[in-house]
């Protein structure tokens, strides 16, 4: 039994690793990850570099969505139901890029035939799941990480306040980061299930990434915490009141998604043709 253990989990480690080697080579040697992440960069830069300009048309200037600079990172309170655009137009779109990224990814695998010779040496359908779940969640946390210095790029230039309890914002964007994690294995077990239909995948993970269901049932259901920490994690749980039990909620809930979305997608490639 003590000689099973100890020649089944090098074995582990070393498929994973092997797998991750390659899918962050493909990562790193692609546009596409560095179109996202400038992506990233470029939303909350042009939100407040052209917010309060004046129409041309009734020259008068719109009211700004944004008065402090750190509300474009994070909403001011945990939201159930969105009242107003400028609560939900904040860090939160990352996840929704990060999704088509998600999907252009994963579908180069099957356009390419990759996934056909890679199923035909190397059987584990789960090491295949957990090795694109974590390369695209590191994707996804440094579009965070660029969307951040974007923020504050843009913040230097139109002058608006920067004043925040500093701990909150740290365990807003820590929170928000760690969900890259449960957002990754989501989309990519939506990509799994629409393997052989690109555009349905991308169209998929853009719907999921607005939150239109979970805020659709929040609208109806009312305010649950249920809604809001497990099927939406942080991108409304982490805010500028954060502490570090928010934190450690995103985290499990982003761990809890990760094993969900896992076993879901690697059963579903275990029991269909995966071509």
């Amino acid at each position: 039994m003590t000689h099973e253990l100890r020649f089944e989990s090098p074995s582990f480690v070393k498929r994973l690793k092997g797998m991750l080697g390659v899918d962050f080579y493909r990562l790193f040697h692609t546009p596409m990850y560095y179109i996202f992440l400038a992506i990233a960069a470029i939303i909350p830069a042009m939100i407040l570099g052209t917010m309060g300009m004046e129409n041309p048309q009734t020259g008068v200037a719109a009211a700004p969505l944004y008065t402090n600079v750190w509300h474009i990172i994070a909403a001011q309170k945990p939201l159930y139901v969105v009242s107003d655009i400028a609560e939900y137009a904040n860090m939160n779109m990352v996840f929704i890029f990060g999704g088509i990224m998600v999907s252009i990814f994963i579908g180069h695998d099957y356009k390419s035939g990759y996934v056909k010779q890679l199923f035909t040496t190397h059987a584990k359908k789960i090491d295949y799941m957990l090795s694109k779940t974590l390369a695209c969640a590191f994707a996804m946390a440094c579009m965070c990480i660029t969307y951040m210095l974007g923020a504050v790029s843009a913040g230097l230039l139109t002058g608006i306040s920067f004043e925040v309890n500093v701990g909150s914002l740290l365990c807003a964007l820590l929170g928000k980061i760690i969900m890259s994690l449960g957002w990754a294995s989501l989309y990519t077990f939506l990509n799994i299930i629409f393997r052989r239909y690109f555009g349905v995948s991308i169209a998929s993970s853009f719907f999921f990434g607005t939150g239109i269901l979970i805020i659709g049932a929040a609208a109806i259901l009312g305010n649950s915490s249920v809604l809001n920490i497990f099927l939406y994690g942080s991108s409304v749980y982490a805010c500028l009141t954060s502490n570090l039990l928010t934190v450690a909620v995103c985290a499990l809930v982003s761990v809890a998604w990760a094993v969900i979305y896992t076993l879901g997608g690697t059963l579903i490639l275990s029991k269909c043709d995966v071509y």
